[in-house]
């Protein structure tokens, strides 16, 4: 099997909700040499990425969500452990959450993976989190970031509350916030203040690598 039809597997397993194919293919990627990072970013995240797409269209639904996100921590697991991660310096620390009222966290959950398997202490507050929950993990472990998801119209207007409250916490110049979610835009990221919007998984690492320069 070449690389490319692996990967396009490993998708398609999550996307069927198969959570033992899952372990398999991510066990031959291991077995083939595929890097980690690019099995997870082009195989895993990909098929999540696919099942939120079919879930907006209502083909999919909510036990079919927690069934894929339950293939995609599986194959995480075999994945994960081949990652090399740097050693010696501290990378940075993040808080992250799916802000309050808002129950998704498929999008939430790849990138903190992602961002813990390179090696960034990352504190997942998991969903419905309200403003003050953020603020307080951020003062407990003094977060670097505070990335904040939403999914809905509706809740991604809980973010600015979030930012406001980091201010009047007198957080919100020791902490950079990056934003993100399906109805978010780099457009709305800037009118609310935040210092960074990220499209994916991938894309919020090479962000976070950015910010945290210096």
């Amino acid at each position: 099997m070449s690389r490319e039809e692996l990967l396009k597997k490993l998708a398609d397993a999550v996307v069927n909700l198969n959570v033992e194919e899952t372990r398999k293919l991510a066990e031959e990627a291991v077995e083939l040499g595929i890097p980690p990072l690019e099995a997870i970013t082009e195989g895993l995240a990909k098929g999540l990425q696919k099942v939120g797409e079919l879930f907006e269209n209502r083909e999919y639904f909510l036990a079919d969500m927690i069934m894929a996100a339950e293939a995609f921590k599986e194959g995480m697991s075999v994945l994960t452990p081949h990652i090399k991660k740097e050693e010696g310096k501290k990378k940075g620390v993040i808080v992250i959450g799916t802000v309050k009222d808002d129950v998704h966290d498929l999008g939430k959950n790849v990138v903190s993976a992602l961002l813990s398997s390179q090696g960034y202490d990352v504190y997942d507050l998991g969903i419905d989190v309200p403003s003050e929950e953020f603020v307080k993990k951020a003062k407990e472990v003094d977060a670097d970031i505070v990335g904040l998801s939403a999914l809905l119209t509706t809740t991604m207007e809980r973010i600015p509350e979030v930012i406001e409250a980091l201010k009047e916490a007198g957080l919100r110049d020791k902490v950079k916030i990056i934003v993100g979610g399906r109805p978010v835009t780099p457009e709305f990221a800037e009118e609310v203040g935040a210092d960074a919007y990220c499209e994916d998984a991938i894309k919020a690492l090479e962000i976070v690598k950015n910010l945290l320069v210096g």
